[in-house]
């Protein structure tokens, strides 16, 4: 069934639709169906309000350059673009700018009406780690087909720091979905009106395929913090080491200036944040894309996806922004405090899941303003000096 361009907002809560993104409920449907299977038990904690975490299997390929499969399996490309293969079950290093490979533990059997998207964590991202989900005989990455039925591989590309990984790791994550739906600029106009996507009123004429964002480079009122950048050349991090790391050692401080503006320098790393923020219904999911490749030669947050209840005050999370990875390409670009970055896309569940955001599932960036991703410590504010 294919549904599009609706213009009334969704139902109440309650409510079950034929199409949209399913909830956890749903997931825990199709693996007891056995739609999605794995090489070991699937962990409840796997399972998020509108998607489930996938896992690293135990072997990592090293290849000359990313690719998509085509008219052949991944294993045939291994086979040809491969250059070496090594076990990461006890941990190994993916070292910064090259390509790998990762067979995941997790596989899928699709029915034609049932597809899939992914996108990286949220602390994937805030790493740098460029990770995007590959299938056989695929010609898109992160997109599976209605009908798919075959095993699922992570391509990983450190950016910015080389990290340790292992079996079991879950960079990714996997949303599922029946049929097709999407609302029309006119509904989500009406959405925004009833529930306030954002805590501010977007222009009619920005309003395109999307609620549209800025960025903050007002910073914090006291300290002036707008932002950080990465330093090169750091130690090692695990990714399994959730608050081990002194952000001082990997992370430079950006404060307000006299313009409210700063310059993205070609192939640094910066963490920023929204002006404006962001509220997700619990019956609803939010994508971050692009607004329009017009604006800017930058990217703009890796891991783009927010779950049903982030930042919803019922789910203890008013006031959430959104963090924005960015990352400026070929040219130094500026941009200034108010900038549209880009676009919340959201996305009607066919029903409220049974847990929400925030809500005692682990949460990580519930209520979050600027923020470090999790495997940091706390910024130490402006009197500590970086090495």
């Amino acid at each position: 069934m294919v549904e599009q361009a609706v213009d009334t907002p969704a139902d109440a809560v309650s409510a079950r639709h034929a199409t949209g993104v399913l909830p956890s409920q749903a997931i825990r449907g199709l693996i007891d169906d056995g739609v999605i299977t794995a090489d070991s038990p699937i962990g409840e904690d796997q399972i998020q309000p509108a998607s489930i975490d996938l896992r690293l299997g135990t072997v990592a390929h090293r290849v000359q350059a990313s690719f998509l499969p085509g008219t052949a399996t991944v294993a045939e490309k291994l086979a040809q673009f491969g250059l070496h293969a090594f076990d990461i079950t006890g941990g190994a290093v993916l070292e910064c700018g090259c390509v790998y490979i990762v067979p995941l533990c997790e596989s899928l059997r699709l029915e034609r009406g049932l597809s899939a998207i992914a996108n990286p964590k949220s602390s994937t991202g805030r790493l740098d780690i460029f990770t995007r989900l590959i299938t056989d005989r695929g010609v898109e990455f992160d997109r599976v087909r209605g009908g798919y039925d075959g095993p699922l591989y992570a391509e990983i590309s450190p950016r910015t720091f080389s990290v340790v990984v292992r079996a079991g790791a879950r960079l990714n994550q996997l949303r599922l979905k029946s049929g097709q739906f999407s609302y029309s600029d006119r509904a989500m106009r009406q959405l925004n009106r009833k529930v306030g996507l954002i805590d501010a009123d977007p222009q009619p004429g920005n309003l395109k395929d999307g609620i549209p964002f800025t960025v903050d480079l007002q910073g914090d009122p006291d300290t002036g913090l707008v932002g950080f950048r990465a330093r090169k050349n750091t130690r090692l991090i695990d990714v399994d080491n959730k608050g081990g790391y002194d952000p001082v050692e990997f992370w430079e401080p950006i404060y307000r200036g006299r313009l409210a503006a700063i310059v993205l320098n070609p192939d640094d790393f910066y963490i920023l944040a929204s002006r404006e923020a962001v509220t997700v219904p619990p019956d609803h999911a939010a994508e971050m894309v692009a607004y329009d490749t017009l604006v800017g030669e930058f990217r703009v947050h890796y891991a783009g996806f927010f779950d049903p209840g982030f930042g919803d005050a019922g789910s203890g999370g008013g006031g959430s922004r959104a963090v924005l990875e960015v990352r400026s390409h070929d040219v130094p670009f500026m941009i200034e405090h108010g900038q549209i970055m880009g676009r919340l896309v959201y996305e009607r569940l066919t029903e409220t899941p049974d847990r929400v955001y925030g809500q005692g599932i682990g949460s990580s960036y519930q209520r979050q303003g600027l923020q470090l991703g999790k495997h940091f410590t706390p910024w130490p504010g402006p009197g500590k000096a970086g090495g």
